[in-house]
């Protein structure tokens, strides 16, 4: 019987609600983006719940015999059916229920559930996925946790519906679990999670409510693989999303990830750290080592071990020695936005809707150290092309290895430091130096041209001097990167340039824009438009 069990690291299960008159698809569509891998089984589970039970009739003597054992056993109504190709199991549990009576609802949900899933079968058969579907009828949680015992299963991604469950259902099983927020929107938790631990939102792959208005979803990429990538590049699903991360590592761990930090694993070497390429179960990370007395080294560290959000780079781990101190991180199996604009076949990739979707990615990474970090904001953050990375599907996230530090010293959590609020004109002039970094950024994405090379190949003139005339002047087109033709997209190129002169505005303007108006004027929100942000 156990060899029939689903490979344990090669399985999600997907719980959708299917008590609701539409079939919503979005945390399939988020598993089959995020989560799955080819080769994987993904079980979509749909859950049938608050079904009238059978009055004033006592239960079949099936029925009785199988709820004695289980409050949520099977019904002795028990279906196979074939949804073009799909193994579809029904299950329809609850000791009370009159299967005859349920008939057409089950009808009806077979052919909902045939109509919408049909493309993903086609999706999933692309990629070597296979794909079952169960509808079940009873209690939610109770179904769930009894089909990840059956399963287990890596992950368990849960219908947004279904979020008035998450805690129970984590507290019962051993893997991660990710609750739909909102479409191309989730929120990671841990499996078996103490009572007192907090879940964080900003674990969403995206951590405010406003990050993309309703009609974009961040992972609708053009030229993007629906399932992420294949084994050979594994940084699809980093080391810092899973349990257990960060954590602390020993010495001789990361001798063994570096092979002895050869010089072969170097990958970069500034005037305070060292960069070394490893592999940590079979994942490749970034391993950067500073000297111990470096100040900085505790600074990141006390920043790193307490922020997380998608579109950072996010520590996996640490550790600490009397000759050296040493942070992990994610790797980045994409580079930096800079080695992408330097290239003409990689500048080509990122099309002008994938460059918008990294300016909103990165807009939002700093708009959560700013005005959403519980410790108070992150500033000296120097955005630019060359602190940001890309992982798989385009995915953007902020480096803030190098300079980062707390706006209030380096305590987090000093109950002394005043709120956000209350932040003095210098504190708003660190902030706002940040907001300017964003808009270079936004200019770079546009002309598709470094800021730090543009200035060593003409001295006389920085990138923003050169722009800003022609951005000023309504002529846009003379400084969008010539090597992309579509101009399909056109309007989210305009979003940016109006974003990047707000930033980029003179000191002595009398109201200068928060981060999260920028934002707004980014995705091109109507009501930034009417108020001339």
């Amino acid at each position: 019987m156990d060899s029939q069990l689903p490979d344990a690291s090669k399985t999600v299960i997907v719980v959708m609600n299917a008590n609701r008159s539409k079939v919503s698809v979005d945390a399939l569509d988020w598993a089959l983006k995020n989560v799955v891998r080819p080769r994987y089984t993904v079980v979509v589970l749909g859950l049938l719940s608050h079904v009238p039970k059978k009055a004033n009739s006592a239960p079949s003597s099936a029925s009785s015999s199988s709820s004695s054992s289980s409050s949520t056993s099977c019904f002795p109504f028990h279906l196979r059916i074939s949804l073009s190709g799909i193994s579809v199991r029904l299950e329809f549990s609850g000791d009370q229920m009159n299967p005859r009576k349920l008939e057409d609802k089950i009808e009806k949900k077979r052919e909902d559930y045939q109509c919408t899933l049909h493309p993903f079968y086609r999706r999933c058969k692309k990629y070597k996925v296979k794909l079952e579907v169960k509808l079940a009828v009873g209690f939610d949680r109770n179904i769930t946790i009894e089909e990840a015992e059956k399963c287990n299963p890596r992950w368990i991604v849960l219908d947004s519906h279904l979020k008035e469950d998450k805690l129970y259902i984590s507290r019962h099983v051993v893997c991660n679990v990710a609750v739909m927020k909102r479409k191309g929107v989730a929120t990671l938790m841990s499996g078996r999670a103490p009572e007192h631990e907090e879940i964080y939102d900003y674990l969403a792959f995206t951590s405010n409510e406003h990050d993309i208005s309703e009609n974009d979803n961040i992972n609708d990429l053009p030229n993007t693989a629906v399932i992420p990538a294949p084994a050979q590049s594994p940084c699809w699903y980093p080391l810092s999303w899973r349990t257990g991360f960060p954590r602390a590592f020993s010495v001789s761990e990361l001798e063994v990830m570096t092979n002895g930090f050869a010089d072969e694993n170097l990958v970069k070497v500034d005037s305070r750290k060292k960069t070394y390429r490893g592999s940590f179960q079979e994942t490749p990370v970034l391993v950067n080592r500073f000297a111990a007395n470096d100040h900085r080294f505790w600074s990141v560290l006390k920043i790193l071990s307490r922020v997380r959000h998608r579109s950072i780079l996010n520590l996996v781990g640490y550790c600490c020695t009397d000759a050296s101190g040493f942070l992990l991180c994610d790797y980045p199996c994409s580079g930096t936005i800079e080695m992408n604009l330097l290239c003409d076949e990689s500048a080509k990739s990122l099309s002008w809707r994938i460059r918008w979707y990294i300016a909103l990615e990165i807009g939002s990474s700093l708009r959560y150290l700013q005005e959403e970090c519980a410790d108070g904001p992150v500033v000296d953050l120097s955005i630019c092309s060359s602190s940001v990375v890309l992982s798989h599907g385009f995915s953007a996230m902020l480096s803030i290895f190098n300079t980062a530090r707390w706006l209030k010293g380096d305590i987090p959590g000093n109950e002394d430091s005043p709120p956000a609020e209350c932040l003095n004109a210098e504190d708003d002039k660190q902030l706002l130096a940040d907001v300017r970094d964003y808009g270079v950024f936004l200019i770079e994405l546009i002309t598709g041209k470094s800021s730090c090379y543009f200035q060593e190949q003409d001295q006389c003139q920085s990138l923003i001097d050169w722009a800003m005339p022609f951005l000023e002047n309504g002529s846009l087109n003379q400084v969008m990167d010539p090597r992309l033709v579509d101009t399909n997209d056109a309007d989210v190129v305009t979003h940016m340039a109006r974003a990047a002169l707000l930033c980029l505005e003179k000191d002595d303007t009398d109201h200068k824009l928060s981060i999260s108006e920028i934002l707004a004027v980014v995705r091109g929100d109507q009501f930034a438009m009417a108020t001339g942000w």
